[in-house]
């Protein structure tokens, strides 16, 4: 769009063109993101985390064996919850405790997708019951970021141009330029990846993309 605004009484009148753009980059995925934990229910509270400490205990000890770093490993949630019972009825039934339920959350980072789909299935065998997600990221986004930034740019030069061209003006030079950054998102594609051998937990990854939207300020040369 065309814009002008006033400097002042003793300023000349500015004269811009002000475009925005959006830039997107694709790639294969290179890690995921997992977060797993272990779940147990019973009458004495301490009898519930001991179930779930020592089931933890395995999932930890699976994924060091698995090649999984400790930096890349990181308790989430950890908690002791009652539960109820006579809640929600009517009469004289009292509600009271009957038992409780000990929850231990894990957050994983998956550098190797090769093995991903062989650590979903060692971890279920050694107790995990609670699934919070899984995701697909990058580990080195840069590259594929400023390949978003690129295009975004030339998006936004070509828009302001085609805008002087059409006004019967001409395009001076930048002025300012600002951008932010859409993150890393999956794309949903029907493609497969193979990442998990036969007898693990079949993953499609499918793949990722950066985006970078850019505003841009121009003048309006005479």
């Amino acid at each position: 769009m065309l814009a002008a605004t006033a400097a002042g009484a003793a300023h000349a009148e500015e004269r811009r063109i002000r475009v925005s753009a959006t830039g997107t980059a694709e790639a294969a995925p290179d890690m995921a993101t997992i977060v797993l934990g272990v779940t147990n229910e019973d009458k004495a509270a301490s009898a519930a985390m001991r179930a779930t400490s020592a089931a933890v205990a395995k999932v930890l000890a699976r994924l060091d064996d698995m090649g999984i770093a400790p930096r890349d490993v990181q308790t989430r949630d950890l908690s002791v919850s009652p539960v109820w019972s006579g809640r929600g009825y009517s009469g004289d039934g009292t509600p009271r405790i009957t038992g409780f339920v000990a929850s231990n959350r894990v957050f994983v980072r998956v550098r190797d997708l090769g093995a991903l789909g062989a650590i979903l299935d060692g971890v279920i065998d050694d107790g995990a019951n609670d699934f919070g997600g899984l995701s697909f990221g990058l580990q080195e986004p840069e590259p594929l970021q400023a390949e978003a930034r690129a295009e975004a740019v030339a998006d936004a030069i070509e828009k302001a141009r085609q805008l002087a061209q059409a006004a019967g003006v001409a395009l001076g030079p930048v002025q300012s330029i600002d951008e932010q950054s859409g993150g890393v998102r999956p794309v949903m594609q029907m493609r497969e990846m193979a990442m998990a051998d036969s007898s693990g937990v079949p993953v499609a990854g499918g793949e990722v993309s950066v985006s970078v939207t850019v505003s841009m300020e121009f003048d309006i040369s005479e």
